[in-house]
């Protein structure tokens, strides 16, 4: 792992290299390593190896440790002094190291560090702000100090762990050799790409020790040294687990406030222990622990191989190619555009394990891939596949095709009651215009559903049928059919039902929710409603949430699609005037007018970062016990699942659910694209693949648990015994769940995570809400709706199901309450942006309570807009024009030779094109 954690202060730098850096090892007294400086800055200032004391204070006071001049122009007094890189070994190679009887694992981590602190440097960059300009130039030099450390801070009554680890500490400085001067450094683009660089230093890590002689296994984060058992890695995780223990409990997840935690909790400062009393004391708590039957952890030829070549018979070459083509699959499911070190962190992560891909190989074959196309992006190297311009390409020139092709459902408005203003023209346009699409944008709370009535009756008036759909269970099966549209189904029901596909024909196709489409279903429902001859309404808000799968369909059509939409932007759902207010700002992008708005009403408020759900539990209670609905949003599941915790126990003390509660089991999608479910290491044993199709001898809806894996193909069980191998070759057909303990009490709100039915055949919908009602004897769990009062029967191995106090933003879309509750700490702004911003905070009809410990810095992230460029916007802005290509696909759609049925097997093509590995 790698973290990169700012240093904002002169002093506190200064303390933190007396107090941790320089003291080498954390009380091993025979160990010492002394700290050193490393970079080409270094070199040019001259500063010797050795990282003493006043050269390290005269970088952070921002001079020149040889001259003592100012070293950079300008020395603010909160002036950024630096970055804390640090980097941390597996914990089988720290222990292997600890052992060792040498230094041969400490040299390959050293050069493991050096050899990616020299690519961060590479790519080290300063502001362009002379003569007008508003830029970054690379500079490609800085200076570090570098302090390597082999055990973790010990823990109360116990000496210290085993953990290798390094520190380098980047100070802000860089020479430009444009303008011939030292000046701070932009290290934005660093921070942003850390995944990258670390993806790079686990590859680099992991082939050096396997030329060594070890064999290793990926993990889901890293990687580990096979020959360490699990028991002994976990025996050696008493720092990080004290801690992440304490961090539960507070709710802390920021890598900041972790390493606040860190100093907070550090155990008493240990007499010296020399590395043979250490490695003695190690040897005693795995016999005491009596979790190994070796007396120690000696290196022996079943860890590390006299022959490294035998590690190449072992198993299948992960070549260049492989992995590449696993990257580009993985990556282009979720995305139109990506960012090349994304790719490359992936072809990394999974080349971890054969030593004969190289970082080089990978790099020159994604450079050569002709499937790709190289962009631009504000300086950022990007990537795109001619498969995704060519399918962006066809759903615009679908679009555009039926524009002024359809006759007008009325030649003239009709009379239209209960309606007015914007909702009132948007109806009119739907009724009037001669377009085959038509777009209706309506902001958060603005009456969708009363003009969704007002238009269907209308439209039925005319002896047109109107069918709807919307991308989720929740949004159809559940908002839509609450409001009476009982016929309202998926877009993947519809989509893979042709009955109902057939009777559109000269018909309506009503999409809500239709922000939430991306680019593959958007130009499946273009192809059907031009084959069938019918009108297509999608009506949603490019402001809210987007698909999570490749592209912002909705948004493309009429950015670059030209497909005028119909804004319904008067809110209504808010009943105070001044949050509603509020709320339209952050439905028009005027994010900080919004924020400002919502502060000065005090629902912005600051939290104690070491208690940050404390206000809002207490808070949400009370407006429980008023009998007003309500609902918590965080960000991330993380945060989400500390705040559920805390709920529960205020809740169960408050004696408004039971205390008496009963543990099960929940399956816990892993969310897995296609390509990683093709890709064994991914399956554990203990884990589950559940059939959403049929396939063979797997049925629908069947629960198989992974038992083993044999010559890289795992192996599943199903209840009966019967074992099969996993179907690689129909991945979309299956998902792949982690078991995990869910502890559950009488009164207990629910979600359910998966369609599914109870044992009455009952339908139940991903993402309803339900309470619990009942836990038999025999652990079936009775759950109730509040609202239809419609009971619920299931197994205690049911599954699919997680406490529903706390949801996601993306998960809140749609949903109304009285007052909302959003969990909104540091740790979690990586995840906020314009969009989950304004879906949380407008869910309230009364209020909306947002608890942060850093309202700057959270306005700042959420005035990110959070688009996500199309291909053919980011192609265009590179000076690729899409018209030509658009003609082209015109010309192939309207090749009558071309029947239905060729362009299926076009289709096909394509995606056989798009997702199977390049032969």
């Amino acid at each position: 792992m790698i973290r990169m954690i700012l240093s904002s202060s002169s002093e506190a730098a200064k303390s933190y290299f007396s107090e941790s850096l320089a003291k080498a090892d954390y009380y091993i007294n025979d160990q010492e390593l002394k700290g050193s400086f490393h970079g080409k800055l270094a070199n040019r200032l001259g500063l010797s190896q050795e990282a003493s004391k006043d050269q390290f204070f005269a970088l952070c006071e921002n001079k020149n440790p040889i001259t003592q001049d100012p070293l950079t122009m300008r020395t603010y007094e909160n002036r950024r002094i630096g970055y804390d890189i640090n980097f941390h070994c597996p914990k089988s190679v720290s222990i292997i190291h600890a052992f060792s009887k040498d230094s041969h694992v400490m040299d390959i981590f050293q050069s493991s560090v050096r050899e990616t602190m020299t690519e961060i440097e590479k790519s080290s960059s300063t502001r362009v702000r002379k003569f007008g300009k508003m830029d970054d130039r690379q500079t490609g030099e800085l200076v570090w100090t570098e302090f390597i450390h082999q055990t973790a801070r010990p823990t109360e009554n116990h000496a210290p762990d085993p953990h290798l680890h390094a520190h380098c500490f980047v100070f802000n400085a860089t020479w430009d050799h444009v303008e011939k001067e030292y000046k701070a450094g932009q290290f934005g683009d660093i921070k942003r790409d850390m995944p990258f660089y670390q993806a790079r230093f686990h590859k680099v890590l992991s082939d050096k020790l396997i030329d060594a002689g070890y064999e290793i296994r990926r993990t889901k984060s890293s990687f580990e040294i096979v020959g360490v058992p699990q028991h002994a890695i976990d025996q050696f995780s008493k720092r990080t687990n004290e801690i992440g223990q304490i961090a539960q409990e507070k709710g802390i997840t920021d890598a900041k406030e972790l390493d606040k935690l860190g100093a907070m909790t550090r155990g008493k400062k240990a007499s010296g222990m020399s590395m043979a009393e250490l490695r003695d004391n190690w040897r005693t708590q795995i016999k005491e622990s009596e979790m190994a039957s070796e007396p120690g952890m000696e290196i022996n030829p079943q860890i590390r191989h006299t022959d490294p070549d035998k590690l190449k018979e072992k198993e299948h070459r992960l070549t260049a190619e492989i992995s590449v083509n696993h990257a580009i699959n993985h990556g282009f499911e979720r995305a139109s555009v990506m960012p090349t070190s994304r790719i490359l962190a992936e072809s990394y992560r999974h080349a971890i394990g054969d030593n004969r891909t190289t970082i080089e190989d990978i790099n020159t074959t994604l450079q050569e891939k002709k499937s790709l196309i190289h962009l631009k992006e504000a300086g950022r190297d990007m990537i795109t596949t001619h498969f995704v311009i060519e399918e962006e390409r066809e759903m615009v020139y679908l679009a555009k095709e039926g524009l002024g092709n359809s006759s007008p459902l009325y030649t003239s408005p009709p009379e239209i009651k209960g309606l007015k203003g914007k909702q009132k023209a948007a109806v009119e346009d739907i009724l009037t215009n001669t377009n085959r699409v038509s777009i209706i944008r309506g902001v958060a709370g603005s009456g969708k559903t009363f003009l969704l009535k007002e238009a269907v009756n209308k439209i039925e008036a005319k002896g047109k049928q109107v069918t709807l759909i919307a991308p989720t269970a929740q949004a159809s099966r559940g908002v839509l059919r609450e409001d009476g549209f009982q016929k309202a189904e998926t877009v993947a029901k519809f989509l893979n039902d042709p009955k109902m596909k057939q009777e559109i024909k000269n018909q309506v196709l009503w999409v809500d929710e239709a922000g939430l489409l991306g680019t593959k279903d958007m130009v499946s429902l273009l192809r059907v409603t031009r084959e069938q001859n019918a009108r297509l309404v999608l009506m949603g808000d490019t402001r809210q949430h987007a698909s999570v799968l490749r592209g912002d369909a909705l948004r493309i059509l009429n950015t670059v699609g030209g497909i005028e939409t119909s804004e319904v932007s008067q809110i209504k759902r808010q009943e105070n005037v001044y949050y509603r207010e509020a709320v339209q700002d952050l439905a028009n992008g005027a994010i900080r007018s919004g924020f400002n708005r919502l502060d000065q009403l005090g629902f912005i408020k600051e939290i104690d970062p070491l208690k940050p759900n404390k206000a809002l539990v207490n808070d949400y209670v009370q407006a429980i016990k008023n009998k007003r609905s309500a609902l918590v949003i965080s960000p991330t599941h993380a945060q989400g699942e500390k705040v559920t915790t805390d709920i529960r126990k205020e809740l169960q003390r408050k004696k408004l659910i039971a205390k008496r509660e009963k543990k099960l089991t929940r399956l816990e999608n892993t969310n897995l694209t296609e390509s990683q479910k093709k890709d064994h290491r991914n399956f554990r044993k203990g884990q589950f693949v559940q059939f959403s199709q049929n396939i063979d001898q797997f049925r629908k809806g069947t629960l198989w648990s992974v038992e083993e894996t044999k010559d890289g193909i795992p192996f599943l069980k199903n209840h009966s015994g019967e074992k099969a191998a996993v179907p690689y070759q129909k991945a979309d057909y299956f998902d792949l769940f982690d078991s995990k303990p869910i502890f559950l009490s009488k009164g207990d709100q629910v979600v359910i995570t998966k369609n599914a039915q109870d044992q009455f055949k009952h339908r139940m919908n991903n993402g309803d809400f339900l309470k619990v009602d009942q836990i038999t004897r025999d652990n079936k769990l009775v759950l109730i709706n509040p609202k239809s009062q419609q009971k619920y029967t299931v197994n205690k191995d049911f599954g699919h199901i997680k406490h529903g106090y706390v949801v996601t933003s993306h998960a809140s879309q749609g949903k109304t309450v009285d007052e909302v509750f959003i969990s909104q700490p540091a740790s979690t702004f990586p995840a906020t942006d314009a969009k989950q911003f304004y879906v949380s905070a407008s869910r309230g009809r009364k209020a909306a309570h947002i608890y942060t410990d850093d309202k700057e810095e959270l306005l700042e992230h959420a005035s990110t807009m959070g688009d996500r460029k199309s291909a053919l916007e980011l192609a265009k802005e590179n000076g690729i024009s899409e018209d030509h290509a658009i003609e082209r696909s015109a010309e192939k759609i309207k090749d009558k030779s071309q029947t239905p049925e060729r362009n299926s097997q076009k289709e096909k093509q394509l995606d056989d094109l798009f997702y199977e590995p390049e032969r």
